[in-house]
This record gives C-alpha cells, sequence and structure tokens, in this order.
C-alpha cells in the first residue's frame, strides 16, 4: 500500500544522510555561525560530543519568528534567488537544525544583533516547544543533547569519546584555516583542546594548527589565470607523510575532498616524492560560483567543477613553478630527525651525574629499550692498540709529521661559503661533507648525481635533441621473446633519448647507439634493464614507461656509492646541484642532503642549551 512517510520519520532518515557522527552535527553548527557572521565560535563538549554538544557565538542571531522557522525542513536565508549555483554560504539547504533536532534533545537561544530580548525554542525527537522567552548576549547558542537517542542503532557505530573529538577538531582545524579572522575555542569536560586566536591571514592560522616546522618547510603559491584564484603553501618534496590527511583544499572557501584536486597534486609531485608519501599543501581555490557546482553531496564535501582540466592544469603549474623558483632545498625536519637520532642513541645515563656538582650538561635518557654501555661493552672486540705515541714519535725529538697529503679549501682562500658549502671530506667513498657559513651538509653522492643525470637526459628527450653515441662494434643482447617483442614497441620513442636498436631474430636486440650523455658504461647491461622495466611495468601509460627507462638511464650513470672523489670533483657536484632546483631530491623521492646547523650539534656536544 503505497503512503506518505510521517514527517518525524523523514527528518530521521535526511538526518542518516547528514549526521554520520558528533562531528557531522559540529560541522553543520558551525558553519551556519560563519554564515551569520560570528566573530568567535566556541563549541564545549561531553562525551566526546556523544552527551552534548554546544555551540556558542556572537553572530547576527534570530528574532522569535526566524527561530521557530529555523527548526523547519529546507527553511534558509541563503537562496535568495532560488539558484543552486549562486551560493555564497556555506550552507543552503536548510537541513542541518531540523535534522539534528528529530535525532536529539536541542535547545536554540538566540539574539537578534541590535535587539533587547532573547528567545529560546526547545525540540525533542522533532517535537517543538513554543518560543519563549531566555537571557543571552548577542549571537545563537545550540544545545545539542543524547545525540542518536531516537535511533539507537546508530550509537553501535560510534567510537570513543576520545576519537569523536579528535573528529571534531580535525572539523574545526578545517574551517578556521578558511576564516582565519574568527577564533575558534574547543574544550570539553577535562580541559581546552584548542583555542585559535584571531590571525590577519591564512598562512599565520595555518602554523598555529600545524605548528612551526609545517610553516618552515612550506613554499608560497599565488596564481590567477582567467576567472581562477590559486593562493596556498604547498610543502618541500622532501617533507612529506604516509598519508594525505596534511592536504587542506578550500574552494570558494569551504573545504572539500576532490578526485580532480587530489590528481593534480599527485601528478605536480611526481618523480620528487615516493609513490606512497604525500606532500603537505593548504590550497585555497577560488573560481566563478557558476563554474562549480557544490550541490553534489549531501554533506557538501565532494563537488564538480564545470572545466576540470583547467583547475588541475592551473595547480600542477603553479606547484612545479614554486618548487622550481625556489632553488636546491631539502626540509628541515630532516636534520631534526637525524639529531634525534643521535640523542636516542646517547650513552649518557641520568644516574651517573653527581647531583651534589653542578654541571652545564643536558644528559639524555638512554630509553629502557636500549641496553646500557655497561651492557654493550661486553660484545665489542676491544683490543690493544697497534702503537703508542710512545712508540712511535717523541714530543721533543720527533715531531709529528705535518705534510699529510689532505686537499682542503680553507675559510681564507673562499670567505663566502655558497649555499652548499665547500667540501671538505668524503666518508665510505659514499658521502660528501661539506662546510657551511653556519654548519656542515652531508651529501649522498649517487643520489645528487642520479638527479642531475635524470634531469639532463629528461630535457634532451622532450626537446627532442638528445645525442646518440655510435658503437663502434653493435652489441646483441638476447632478451627472450616476449621482452624483446614488448621493447621494440617503444623502438622509435626510445631513439628520441639516443637509445638506438633494431630487432634482431626473434629474442634478441642489436644495440647501435646509445644516449652520448651516458658516457662510458654496458650497453648490455643497460638494454636488460630498459626491457625489463617495460615488461615489468605493463599497466603504465607510455609517457610513464619512458619516464621510468630514463630514470634507470641516469641510475647507470650516476656516480656509485664507493666511487672516490677529488675535492674538486666534489665541489663541481656541489655547484651543479645549486643550479637544479630539484636536486634536493632523488629520482626515487629521497633527500639528496641533510643540513646540520652549528648551533645544534653544539647542543649535542653541550656547549649550548
Amino acid at each position: 500500500m503505497l503512503r506518505i512517510l510521517p514527517s518525524s520519520l523523514i527528518n530521521r532518515i535526511a538526518a542518516g544522510e547528514v549526521l554520520e557522527r558528533p562531528s557531522s552535527a559540529v560541522k553543520e553548527l558551525v558553519e551556519n555561525a560563519l554564515d551569520a557572521n560570528a566573530t568567535r565560535i566556541e563549541v564545549i563538549l561531553a562525551d566526546g560530543g556523544k552527551a552534548s554538544l554546544t555551540v556558542i557565538d556572537n553572530g547576527d542571531g534570530m528574532t522569535a519568528d526566524e527561530l521557530a522557522l529555523c527548526t523547519e525542513r529546507h527553511a534558509t536565508s541563503k537562496l535568495p534567488n532560488d539558484d543552486l549555483f549562486d551560493i555564497d554560504f556555506l550552507g543552503f539547504r536548510g537541513e542541518a537544525i531540523p535534522s539534528i533536532a528529530s535525532v536529539s534533545r536541542m535547545t536554540i537561544a538566540s539574539r537578534k544583533r541590535g535587539s533587547d530580548t532573547a528567545w529560546q525554542i526547545h525540540i525533542s525527537a522533532g517535537e517543538k516547544s513554543e518560543v519563549e522567552p531566555s537571557v543571552l548576549s548577542c549571537g545563537t547558542k545550540i544545545e545539542v543533547k543524547d545525540l542518536f537517542f531516537s535511533i539507537p542503532a546508530r550509537l553501535k557505530f560510534l567510537k570513543s569519546s576520545i576519537a569523536e573529538t579528535s573528529a571534531i577538531k580535525e572539523i574545526i582545524d578545517r574551517l578556521s584555516m578558511a576564516y582565519p579572522k574568527v577564533e575558534f575555542i574547543l574544550s570539553d569536560e577535562k580541559k581546552e583542546r584548542l583555542h585559535y586566536t584571531p590571525c590577519d591571514n591564512f598562512f599565520s592560522r595555518v602554523c598555529q594548527i600545524l605548528g612551526d616546522t609545517f610553516g618552515e618547510n612550506m613554499l608560497p603559491i599565488s596564481v590567477q589565470q582567467s576567472d581562477i584564484k590559486i593562493i596556498g603553501s604547498v610543502s618541500l618534496p622532501t617533507l612529506n607523510c604516509a598519508t594525505s590527511a596534511e592536504q587542506f583544499f578550500f574552494v570558494n572557501r569551504r573545504p572539500v575532498r576532490d578526485k580532480v584536486l587530489l590528481g593534480a597534486i599527485k601528478a605536480a609531485y611526481r618523480e620528487l616524492i615516493p609513490s606512497d608519501r604525500f606532500p603537505a599543501l593548504v590550497l585555497f581555490i577560488d573560481v566563478p560560483k557558476l563554474d562549480v557546482d557544490m550541490n553534489v553531496h549531501p554533506t557538501k564535501a565532494e563537488i564538480r567543477f564545470r572545466n576540470p582540466s583547467e583547475v588541475r592544469g592551473i595547480i600542477i603549474s603553479a606547484i612545479k613553478q614554486a618548487i622550481l623558483s625556489n632553488g636546491c632545498k631539502t626540509s628541515s625536519s630532516l636534520s631534526e630527525e637525524t639529531l634525534s637520532i643521535a640523542k636516542t642513541d646517547s650513552i649518557f645515563q641520568k644516574n651517573t651525574v653527581d647531583e651534589n656538582k653542578t654541571s652545564s650538561f643536558h644528559y639524555v635518557n638512554t630509553p629502557k629499550s636500549y641496553p646500557t654501555f655497561e651492557q654493550k661493552k661486553s660484545s665489542y672486540n676491544f683490543q690493544k692498540p697497534l702503537f703508542t705515541p710512545s712508540e712511535t714519535y717523541s714530543a721533543k725529538t720527533e715531531p709529528v709529521p705535518t705534510n699529510y697529503a689532505f686537499d682542503t679549501i680553507t675559510e681564507t682562500e673562499s670567505p663566502d661559503f655558497p649555499p652548499l658549502g665547500l667540501a671538505k671530506a668524503q666518508l665510505h667513498e659514499t658521502y660528501i661533507v661539506s662546510q657551511t657559513a653556519d654548519g656542515i651538509i652531508i651529501i649522498d653522492q649517487h643520489a645528487a648525481h642520479e638527479r642531475l643525470t635524470y634531469e639532463k637526459i629528461h630535457a634532451a628527450l622532450f626537446s627532442g635533441q638528445a645525442d646518440s653515441q655510435y658503437l663502434l662494434m653493435p652489441e646483441t643482447v638476447e632478451l627472450g621473446e616476449e621482452q624483446t617483442s614488448e621493447l621494440l614497441k617503444y623502438q622509435s620513442e626510445l631513439a628520441k633519448t639516443g637509445l638506438i636498436f633494431d630487432g634482431f631474430g626473434n629474442d634478441a636486440i642489436i644495440v647501435r647507439a646509445i644516449p652520448a650523455i651516458l658516457g662510458k658504461l654496458d650497453p648490455k647491461q643497460l638494454i636488460t634493464d630498459i626491457a625489463q622495466t617495460i615488461f615489468e611495468q605493463q599497466t603504465l601509460d607510455l609517457s610513464e614507461k619512458i619516464k621510468n627507462v630514463v630514470a634507470r638511464m641516469a641510475c647507470h650513470n650516476s656516480v656509485r656509492a664507493g666511487k672516490k672523489l677529488s675535492i674538486d670533483e666534489m665541489n663541481a657536484l656541489l655547484r651543479s646541484m645549486e643550479q637544479d632546483a630539484l636536486a634536493g631530491q632523488c629520482i626515487h623521492g629521497r633527500p639528496t642532503y641533510i643540513e646540520l646547523k652549528l648551533k645544534d650539534i653544539e647542543k649535542l656536544f653541550g656547549r649550548r642549551e
């Protein structure tokens, strides 16, 4: 039998679409407060919002008639022209308050700006009381108790109080980034969880939320093309995360998650970070109201662009330009991680310090999971020194030689340090140590040279000017029928890199020339690696396969770990790195160098507090 559902059930169905958990209710109510021009918003929780949540704002407020009307479905003041594309507010459907009220016990008190009287109304599971006078300063106070009490099955899916509070904090974090001039406060029965004071700009608010480390390693973005404007900050490639949780997108000041935007970020950072890592960023995208559809999802978290390819292209171009214009730079967090490792491995124990004596050293406690020095030394192979000073040199009769052949460059010869400093030594024939004006830098020679070689081959490939070095005797390489067949599909594309070859029977390749930029190498090993790279990546498109092939070529030509370099060769590598803005990370996304400031090193030795 066909029938119309009762209004109470309709409201609960609508609530199921809009409300997933307490954070959903907080989002809707805080957005309403922002739409009401509030400059201060306070959220108070009990039991993670499950027992109660209260939102207090100093916005425009409501009259008695508006207060009664706001509890009705689809009652809104935000669509004056009845045009769903002409939206200037965060909320516009008029579903938030009636949906929340249908599954909770709600009290709303409000006072219109400029009015002498405040009013309040009570709603329990959709049943409304009469509007009555109340006491409240300008603004609105909404108290929600026993959320989902009318649909107890939903309560079973809620998480712990800590998890629900964390979800609410994340909602407020996102909204506060878009409204830096608004004061936000979140507290519960235990303490104040956050308090963001008003800021002049979004960057200051972002640093409030994400910390100074985030701010120190961000690259500013500001671009306007046609009617699309993008401002924000993106992280250096070497500051990346395991998830995309540190990516914040705002379209017309609305927090969103959109596949177009996520895809643009992935494309912009391709070849700069590992494929399983994510950059941190905050992007504000302003587009004409008619060019974006905000009415795609009940929670308004998803949007649809009229011209997604244009938006995607502008974002990719802006991020790449920001990275390239920044120069060769790595994240400051790398040095912090290095120093924390050094501190963790300290052998000093707190109980070895004589409490009766004063000391300027701050010893680091060895974690309980680490054995102490006394416990470890039994496993060390201590032995008698091969010689003692008295057995070889006498300080009175035979001075220690001073003519060791160290290749060094003193500060007097070059008083001005370049950005990556001057090479001083090579450790384990793998790492270069350079001195800067205020610290030291440790460079992975293979990773750094690999990036430089990749950029040269890549530039030559896409400029169509890659030179070939013909072999005196062509090299025949047996690959098997499958790999040979697959490699021949890319014969013309690979010829653009300078690699020239032909088929030789059904299961072999004859190599006639290799890219000139690669210099001397084994053509057989090169073609074997390239064939394996292409064969193992069947799901990738042509451009991705070619990029991976170029990366393999760069690896073949790079300075290997274990190769001894002279001081001049080391400095030449450093100067080349300074000329390449992407040299801060290798082609696999790992950092190529770590910088340690002198003040941080002094802290390790107790010379500075």
